[in-house]
C-alpha cells in the first residue's frame, strides 16, 4: 500500500520530469492539432472501443475500483474498453505519443503532471459536456464541489474544462489519537496554541514533530502553509510570479519565514530529522517516538503496515495564523481526453461514469482515498482530513499551483531546505530567494 500512496511524495517533486516533458509537448503537436471542440456523449456507444492509459498498477487499491467501474460501464454501454495498467510514468510516455497519430483515448493523473503535457498546451479536449452529464439523477459538475472548480484549476486557455477530478489528497498534521486524545478532543487552532502544545510535548520527553528531512517537498509545506495563513490562498504563487522580486520584502513574508526558523531553533524537530532518510522519521513516529508529522492524506496508508498496534489515525489542520480564512490543501487525481483521440465520446462517458456514487463510494472505504464527491463516505482514519477540506471555505494547491518550469525544483527548494534543516536564518532566506527569483525571471523571461 505504501507504494500506491508514495506516487503523490511529493507532489511538487513530480513537477520537474512533467515540466520538462512538456517542453517536448509543446513542440509539433500543439501546431498540429486543431482545437478540439465539446461532443455530444449522451447518445448510445455500444461497440465502440476506448484506449485507456492508466496511471495505476495492477492491483493496487485504486486500479481494483476502476476495474470493476470499467467491467460495469462494458456491460451496460456495449462498449469495449482497452486498459493499460501502465503505473506513474503513463504521462511520460504520453509525450512522444501526442506528436503522433496514435494516442490513447482516455489518460489519468495528477493535475500537477498532466497540466504541463497535455492541459496546458491545447492538447487537451473540452470536456464540457461530461460536466453535464447525469449520474444518478445528478450532473458532475453539481456532485463536485464547487471550491474545487471556483478558480477555474481544471480550465484551459479557451475557458473550458479539460480535466474531470475523481478523487483528491490533501495533508494535516498527523498524530495518535489513542495516545493523544486531548489533540483529538481539542486540536491547537492558532500558532500559539500549537506551540504550546509543543512545549508540552517536548517537556513530557516526547519529540513534538517528526521530519524526513530529504524530502524538499514535504519541508516546503510548512513555509508555504505559513504564508497562505497570513495573506490567503494564491499568496505564494503571486510571489513567486513577481519578477521584481519586490515581495519578497513583504513582512508576511519574513514572519512566514520565522515560523520556520521557530520550529528549527526551538528544538521541535526530532533530534537527526535533516539527516534522515525516508522513511526513517515517519516510521519513528508511526512508531510512537514523535508525536506529530505534516505529511498527505496518504499517510495512514503509507505507514499503516507498521504502525504501533492500536493506532488510531487523526490529523488536523495547519494552525491559523492572523486572521485569513483558512484553505485546506486539495490536489487533483483525474481524467484527460487527448484533442486527438478518436473515440471521444465514450471516453468522455467512462470518465464521467467514476464520479457515480458506486465507484466514488468505493474509492473511500474500499481504496481508503479522498473522493473528489462530497458525500462519498470514507475510512475512519482519514475521516480528519475529509472533514477539514468539508468546512474549509476555500481551497489550495501543493506549494498553492506554483509550476514554472524549474522554479521550484532549482529556486525554491534548496533554499527552503536551508532554512527547515537550520543552515541559514529565516532573514537570510527571504534575501537569497529575493536575489535568485530576480535572476530566474531575467533567465527565463
Amino acid at each position: 500500500m505504501g507504494k500506491t500512496a508514495r506516487h503523490l511524495r511529493p507532489l511538487a517533486a513530480l513537477l520537474g520530469a512533467a515540466l520538462a516533458l512538456s517542453t517536448t509537448a509543446c513542440g509539433g503537436a500543439t501546431d498540429a492539432s486543431p482545437a478540439a471542440e465539446a461532443v455530444d456523449i449522451s447518445g448510445s456507444i455500444s461497440g465502440q472501443t476506448i484506449n485507456y492509459w492508466s496511471m495505476w498498477k495492477d492491483g493496487e487499491p485504486q486500479q481494483k475500483v476502476i476495474a470493476t467501474a470499467i467491467a460495469d460501464f462494458e456491460k451496460e454501454t456495449g462498449a469495449k474498453v482497452s486498459v493499460q495498467w501502465q503505473g506513474r510514468s503513463n504521462t511520460e510516455k504520453l509525450v512522444p505519443a501526442l506528436n503522433t497519430n496514435n494516442v490513447p483515448d482516455l489518460v489519468d493523473g495528477t493535475l500537477a503532471k498532466l497540466a504541463p503535457v497535455i492541459g496546458e498546451t491545447g492538447q487537451a479536449s473540452p470536456l464540457t459536456s461530461v460536466y453535464s452529464y447525469e449520474l444518478d439523477g445528478k450532473t458532475v459538475s453539481s456532485v463536485i464541489p464547487e471550491k474545487f472548480t471556483s478558480n477555474g484549476v481544471f480550465k484551459g486557455e479557451d475557458g473550458q474544462p479539460w480535466m474531470v477530478p475523481y478523487s483528491i489528497s490533501s495533508d494535516g498534521i498527523w498524530f495518535d489519537a489513542a495516545k493523544h486524545p486531548e489533540l483529538k478532543a481539542t486540536p491547537p487552532a492558532t500558532w500559539d496554541e500549537f506551540i504550546e502544545v509543543l512545549d508540552k510535548l517536548k517537556a513530557g520527553g516526547t519529540a513534538p514533530i517528526a521530519a524526513d528531512g530529504d524530502i524538499a517537498g514535504y519541508n516546503s509545506t510548512w513555509f508555504v502553509t505559513a504564508l497562505l495563513r497570513l495573506k490567503g490562498a494564491g499568496s505564494f504563487k503571486a510571489l513567486a510570479e513577481d519578477k521584481s522580486g519586490e515581495g519578497w520584502d513583504d513582512p508576511a513574508v519574513l514572519e512566514a519565514a520565522q515560523k520556520v526558523e521557530t520550529l528549527v531553533k526551538g528544538g521541535y524537530l526530532n533530534s537527526g530529522y535533516n539527516a534522515s532518510k525516508f522513511p526513517a522519521q515517519q516510521q519513528l513516529w508511526a512508531n510512537g517516538d514523535a508525536a506529530l508529522i505534516l505529511n498527505g492524506s496518504w499517510t495512514p496508508t503509507e505507514t499503516g503496515s507498521y504502525a504501533a498496534p492500536g493506532f488510531e489515525y487523526s490529523s488536523f489542520q495547519f494552525p491559523a495564523i492572523g486572521g485569513k480564512p483558512a484553505s485546506a490543501r486539495v490536489d487533483f487525481i483525474g481524467f484527460a481526453v487527448p484533442a486527438k483521440s478518436k473515440n471521444q465520446v465514450p471516453a468522455q462517458r467512462l470518465a464521467a461514469y467514476l464520479l457515480g456514487a458506486k465507484y466514488q463510494n468505493a474509492l473511500g472505504t474500499d481504496a481508503k482515498v479522498l473522493p473528489v464527491r462530497q458525500d462519498a463516505p470514507v475510512d475512519p482514519a482519514v475521516a480528519s482530513v475529509k472533514a477539514a477540506i468539508d468546512a474549509a471555505p476555500a481551497t489550495h494547491l501543493q506549494n498553492d499551483g506554483v509550476t514554472f518550469p524549474g522554479y521550484t525544483e532549482k529556486v525554491f527548494f534548496p533554499r527552503d531546505d536551508e532554512l527547515f534543516l537550520g543552515k541559514t536564518t529565516a532573514a537570510e532566506f527571504v534575501a537569497k530567494m529575493k536575489e535568485a527569483q530576480i535572476q530566474y525571471w531575467k533567465d527565463n523571461g
